[in-house]
């Protein structure tokens, strides 16, 4: 596919240099070109292009990536499938997503990473990365096959829905899998001490009679990955943090130089345990909702650079999984399609951050972490890009959502941006 992008306003990772992100023909600071030649980056050339977009007006992103999602295939199509899952993402700016476990069979074994990787080749949009489990049947008993999945295509490891079970299990699990160049990313949570809460345990789950889940079920399992991360001197990286305490310990850990990275998404710095108030299913997640100081600590991590990255940890549920009692409803939230405009509507526009502190949020940590060259604009790298109307506002009706999960708490609320192409390999699959 060769393309030509003109009037592109780029926003760079603010890490990287111009130099690093070498992209051609720079006119001036404000718009530049952008050509794509067999589905790369390329240097200015004449064409001919299949075809060519002027972005006057847009912002261009590489291409956004989330390493938190679930796409449930294989085992439950009927929430969500790789097929409505990419599209989803594709709508929501994404060009690449790294899918997690917690499917049926589990993702504990080389067969299924492969069948994950051939599907999406089959019938995906974007791109889509595995996560294998770390232990069989994400039991927490036996470590998985991690250097068969590494080979098989998985570019990381999690348990995520559960803990890595115990201490020992986790830091067997750590030095496993640095012999093959993979992160495990955990889940963190007690289950001795969440036991069975539902929602944060706090005024809101005492009036309304809710069994709540304290905040220190995540932050005792952070400490416990930080510091064998910290003894191992190996990398770990914590998944959805939600707590104002794990994150000073995660910025603490930091500080003194543990290999430890964290992710954070857009319920965690907008909602608090209030919204479930009316017994309102939407906002039933896990981890879940917290207090306004959590919200609040959670900003300022993602300011400092104490979290690295935003995810959605997109949860599809079928409609009879979410439309029933409070108490009986799955947990999770569907976050590709509002994701960003959800993090540009909260964060930049208050002015906590600025737009190239998003592009390091969605595209150049999570490269890092998932070790895939796909949040760049390098020269002879995929052409993955996000174009996106700041100006443009969206009213979210959760019904018309691309998903199969309709189970989003940004329902009837107003969100500032509005995806307009998204991109891959120099190939549009969204186009607004």
């Amino acid at each position: 596919m060769n393309a030509k992008i003109y009037n592109a306003h780029l926003i760079w990772p603010r890490e990287l240099s111009e130099k690093d992100q070498a992209i051609v023909k720079q006119d001036n600071k404000e718009t530049t070109e952008i050509y794509i030649k067999d589905g790369c980056f390329s240097e200015a050339y004449d064409g001919p292009f299949d075809y060519e977009i002027d972005a006057q007006g847009l912002v261009v992103f590489p291409g956004l990536i989330d390493c938190h999602v679930h796409l449930r295939e294989p085992g439950f199509e009927y929430k969500e499938d790789i097929a409505s899952g990419t599209r989803a993402a594709a709508a929501g700016g994404f060009t690449s997503v790294a899918c997690m476990p917690n499917t049926d069979p589990v993702c504990d074994n080389a067969s299924v990473v492969k069948f994950i990787k051939e599907r999406a080749a089959e019938v995906g949009v974007v791109n889509v990365w595995p996560i294998g489990a770390v232990t069989k049947g994400q039991k927490g008993e036996q470590l998985a096959e991690m250097g068969l999945m590494k080979e098989a295509g998985a570019v990381a490891l999690s348990d995520d829905g559960v803990s890595v079970k115990t201490a020992d299990m986790m830091r067997k699990a750590m030095v496993y899998a640095a012999d093959f160049d993979l992160t495990i990313i955990d889940h963190c949570e007690d289950a001795s001490i969440s036991n069975g809460g539902i929602m944060n345990e706090g005024l809101a789950s005492t009036q309304m009679g809710i069994k709540g889940s304290p905040s220190i079920a995540e932050d005792i399992t952070v400490m416990r990955d930080i510091l064998i991360a910290d003894y191992l001197d190996l990398p770990v990286h914590i998944a959805h943090v939600s707590t104002k305490r794990s994150v000073e310990q995660i910025r603490e850990a930091k500080a003194r130089g543990v290999k430890v990275t964290a992710e954070t998404c857009p319920q965690y710095f907008i909602f608090t345990d209030d919204n479930c108030r009316g017994y309102n299913t939407l906002f039933r997640a896990y981890p879940p909702l917290r207090r306004p100081e959590d919200v609040e600590a959670i900003i300022e991590g993602l300011q400092d650079g104490t979290l690295d990255m935003i995810v959605t940890d997109h949860a599809p549920h079928h409609e009879d999984e979410k439309d029933i009692e409070f108490s009986l409803a799955k947990n999770g939230m569907t976050g590709l399609e509002t994701a960003f405009s959800a993090s540009y509507t909260y964060l930049v526009k208050p002015g906590y951050l600025e737009l190239e502190d998003l592009a390091r949020l969605f595209c150049s940590a999570p490269e890092r972490l998932l070790k895939v060259e796909r949040g760049s604009f390098n020269l002879g790298t995929a052409a993955d890009l996000t174009l996106i109307d700041l100006e443009q506002s969206q009213t979210i009706d959760r019904f018309k959502m691309v998903s199969k999960g309709k189970n989003s708490p940004f329902h009837e609320m107003t969100l500032d941006s509005k995806i307009k192409y998204t991109i891959v390999d120099g190939e549009v699959v969204y186009d607004a």
